[in-house]
């Protein structure tokens, strides 16, 4: 099966990563959560960038649903992309 090259984690086949990623988000302190809204606008940011890659930042190699839960990180691109 084609893995799709410009979806999130959540939406491809490997579902034992987004399991990974899912219960780390799930466990991540309220005091450094994005909250829900920023957390999609970055999702929409990250998704169309031209260094997402199947679910992965190619700048510094994170999953960006990770980065974008958290609200002490920024894009690592340097743009003030968020």
């Amino acid at each position: 099966m084609r893995e799709c090259k410009r979806c999130m984690l959540y939406e491809m086949a490997d579902k034992a990563a987004y399991e990974s990623v899912k219960n780390y988000l799930d466990a991540l302190p309220g005091d450094i959560r994005t909250d829900e809204d920023e957390y999609r606008r970055r999702l929409a940011i990250c998704r169309d960038c031209d260094m997402f890659l199947a679910a992965m930042c190619r700048k510094c190699g994170c999953y960006v649903e990770v980065r974008a839960a958290r609200s002490d990180t920024h894009c690592p691109k340097g743009e003030a992309c968020w």
